[in-house]
């Protein structure tokens, strides 16, 4: 008896992933979750005006005013967002993705959780880079990147730099957000919150109002960018020849 009881105990290494996967899920939700909601909801609010859309920035960067915001970024987004993803990936390495053999709903969706994971990584990279190196050209020109102080115009000339720009960012916007909700419903029943069929299946209809509701949001900021009239607001100290380009592209 004292041999069989030994041998159903987990091992030392079990246990450990057993807390990494439950660590994964957390963070999935807190703080990534909770960020990506908050980020798309700021963003949108430059459907009400330029001007509102620049007060929104001008509260979250009094952070760093007060030389908060760097320390605040890396605790709460960017470390949590590493481990998120480097754990992500030992999973979908280890994973067995049979989609494509079993259609079974859950399939579909355990497939579709890992494929997402991977493409908002990848996304969140591009639109750091971006916004932050790569900017309204390629040119590298003084000005072309976002300027928290005049936010809605530097935002809206990089957005309006290229056609790519849109396709790219409904893309990844609706794979993050895909996997933020699909995640909370896989997160409730590996909590034990929802354990039944009936429970699962309301959580399920309650997680996909959330992801539409939240790719609305999303859009409607992606359109409120692609299409802020950079004629009656140009963005201040841009090179005008970086505003000009991404007006004329645009076809305005």
């Amino acid at each position: 008896m004292a041999e069989n009881t030994t041998a159903a105990q987990p091992s030392a290494k079990e246990k450990y992933y057993f807390l990494l996967r439950r660590l994964h899920s957390l963070s999935g939700l807190f703080p990534i979750g909770v960020f990506l909601f908050f980020h798309l909801a700021a963003n949108s609010t430059v459907l009400a005006g330029g001007e509102k859309f620049q007060f929104v920035v001008k509260k979250i960067h009094l952070l760093a005013e007060a030389g908060l915001l760097i320390p605040v970024e890396m605790a709460l987004i960017f470390l949590p967002l590493a481990f998120h993803a480097i754990l992500g990936v030992v999973i979908i390495l280890s994973a067995e993705m049979n989609a494509g053999v079993y259609r079974y709903g859950s399939n579909v969706r355990y497939t579709l959780q890992r494929i997402t994971g991977i493409i908002a990584f990848f996304f969140i990279l591009f639109h750091v880079w971006q916004m932050h190196w790569l900017g309204g050209t390629h040119g590298g020109q003084p000005g072309d990147y976002f300027n928290p102080k005049d936010a809605p115009a530097t935002a809206a000339a990089i957005m309006q730099a290229s056609d790519w720009w849109g396709p790219v960012y409904a893309l990844g916007i609706l794979a993050s957000v895909f996997h933020l909700a699909n995640g909370i419903w896989t997160s409730l029943i590996t909590w034990g919150i929802t354990i039944g069929p009936r429970s699962q299946r309301m959580a399920g209809y309650a997680c996909t109002a959330f992801g539409i509701a939240l790719s609305l949001i999303g859009m409607g900021a992606l359109w409120g960018f692609k299409n802020f009239d950079l004629k009656a607001n140009p963005p201040k100290g841009l090179a005008p020849h970086s505003a000009s380009a991404a007006v004329d592209q645009d076809g305005h």
